[in-house]
């Protein structure tokens, strides 16, 4: 039953991934409460009213520091508490910064995909240590499970 919500809630953070203007690099996140309610939502992209140029995003050393991670804009975004939600991220899960906002917002839970990029390894073993410690529940599926 769980594996089926986890479908659905991933592949509307795909969707929602697909918002972003960033060529590269489409993130998405959705939050949901215990009941299944989706709370919040976002993607990665500048902050609002940041001047979406194309040169900036391909600039990936200036993207980087104006992008705002899609987790942080749904966390950001949320209009009621998300404390015991569980957060669904595309295509990977929360980069270590956020993790760090994930668990003090109270989330409980992150499903996301397992990524075996090297560039993003040591980045992703923080992310795991910090959710571990925190006892943020993280579940991770094959890259093709929405396929399945």
């Amino acid at each position: 039953m769980i594996e089926k919500w986890d479908k659905r809630f991933l592949t509307l953070a795909k969707l929602i991934a697909s918002w972003s203007k960033d060529p590269s690099t489409k993130t998405g996140a959705v939050i949901v409460s215990p009941d299944r309610s989706i709370i919040s939502c976002g993607y990665n992209g500048f902050a609002r009213g940041v001047e979406d140029d194309p040169v900036r995003y391909a600039d990936r050393d200036l993207k980087y520091k104006l992008v705002v991670h899609a987790e942080r804009n749904a966390i950001i975004f949320a209009q009621k508490s998300i404390r015991e939600a569980t957060i669904y991220v595309w295509p990977w899960m929360p980069c270590a910064p956020c993790a760090g906002m994930v668990i003090q917002s109270g989330i409980e839970r992150c499903v996301s995909l397992i990524n075996l990029n090297p560039r993003w390894q040591e980045d992703f073993d923080l992310t795991k240590m910090m959710f571990k410690e925190a006892e943020v529940r993280l579940d991770l599926y094959p890259e093709d499970f929405l396929s399945e």
